[in-house]
């Protein structure tokens, strides 16, 4: 399983301009930890987070992240990790683990795409069934081409498939595409429940 395959949309980013006060409201309203700084032209340039403000606020000389004028550029951390929509979900992790990261923005040509968040990584590791039912459903979709002909059901790790199949390699196939979906231990039909 790869990046873009788990990764979240869209995301919250925070210019390096912008007043720090910004930053922290971003943070609050969508309950996140860290947000991607970008430049005025959307690249990747850093990353704040709680962390950061409050190591800012509580250095001997710097004055707090609160100091009107501060900009999330004063208290931004470098350039983080960052990873690319084919990487590996287990590389992913074991960077979150090296470098005590809490997500990983995914990017192409500096431009933030995605974000892969510890939770991300741990719905594929001990998937529910809310999330075996989000990506099996992924999976049919794709399969046939962007349209919604199937939907899946998954309770206790079996997997319920309705709707009309063309033929039965068609059928065969996308049985074998919900089958191999994390979480899901078993597979029927809706017409084989009843």
């Amino acid at each position: 399983m790869h990046a873009k395959d788990i990764m979240s949309r869209p995301v919250h980013t925070v210019r390096a301009d912008e007043p720090v006060a910004g930053a922290v409201a971003l943070l609050e309203r969508e309950q996140i930890t860290a947000a991607p700084v970008v430049d005025a032209h959307g690249r990747l340039v850093g990353s704040i987070s709680e962390r950061d403000l409050l190591r800012r606020s509580a250095g001997p000389a710097a004055p707090g992240a609160d100091t009107p004028g501060t900009r999330v550029e004063d208290v931004m951390s470098g350039l983080p990790v960052a990873g690319w929509p084919d990487t590996d979900v287990a590389d992913i992790a074991k960077v979150m683990v090296d470098q005590g990261v809490h997500s990983v923005p995914i990017v192409i040509d500096e431009h933030v795409i995605g974000i892969v968040s510890r939770c991300d990584v741990l719905r594929t590791i001990m998937p529910t069934d809310d999330t075996a039912m989000r990506e099996a459903q992924r999976r049919l979709t794709e399969y046939a081409g962007g349209q919604r002909r199937w939907t899946v059901a998954v309770t206790g790790g079996t997997a319920v498939v309705s709707g009309r199949f063309d033929s039965g390699t068609e059928r065969d196939i996308a049985m074998a595409l919900v089958r191999t979906t994390p979480g899901i231990d078993t597979v029927t039909t809706a017409d084989e429940e009843t």
